[in-house]
């Protein structure tokens, strides 16, 4: 998208939001009076997507999360981790062109943690692009890119490989 979106109407910055990006938050905010499904699927309403639609793709995402066992649990059921996951499933249910994510796998164990930045540099080589805050050097080593900051200063900056 080659548009300054600052200057539009708030309605257009709000289409532009649902569209095209998803986030991942370090809290998760899900929505405890949903469920993982629910709470998955929410984004999906906002963009009008028909009801099969939705189903099918949330159904995948929580295959790909490992929580399809816990679709119809509520948040405060789950352990941070699982929180995690269904936080990530919403990001990414509508496909969106830039995911911002706070510590992505900051709540998971590390096989969990490798399959969601799998699934991270899999939707970046697809041409997603990720902006990803991270204290976990490991989480770092998947970027193209690595900033470094210290009191909000950049201190370094790094191309690690460029795609051509």
């Amino acid at each position: 998208m080659d548009q300054e979106v600052g200057h539009l109407p708030e309605r257009k910055r709000s289409n532009v939001r649902k569209h095209n990006l998803g986030f991942v938050f370090q809290s998760f905010n899900l929505i405890d009076e949903l469920t993982v499904f629910e709470n998955v699927e929410l984004p999906m309403l906002y963009t009008n997507t028909p009801s099969a639609e939705r189903k099918k793709r949330v159904e995948e995402l929580l295959e790909d999360m490992k929580m399809m066992h816990r679709r119809n649990h509520f948040p405060q059921q789950l352990s941070g981790g699982q929180q995690q996951r269904v936080a990530v499933a919403r990001a990414i249910v509508n496909k969106p062109k830039l995911i911002l994510a706070d510590e992505p796998t900051g709540n998971l164990d590390s096989a969990n943690g490798d399959d969601v930045m799998r699934l991270l540099a899999e939707l970046n080589a697809a041409g997603t692009t990720i902006a990803m805050v991270t204290h976990s050097q490991y989480c770092a080593e998947f970027a193209n890119r690595i900033i470094r900051m210290l009191d909000g200063q950049v201190v370094t900056e790094n191309v690690v490989r460029q795609f051509l």
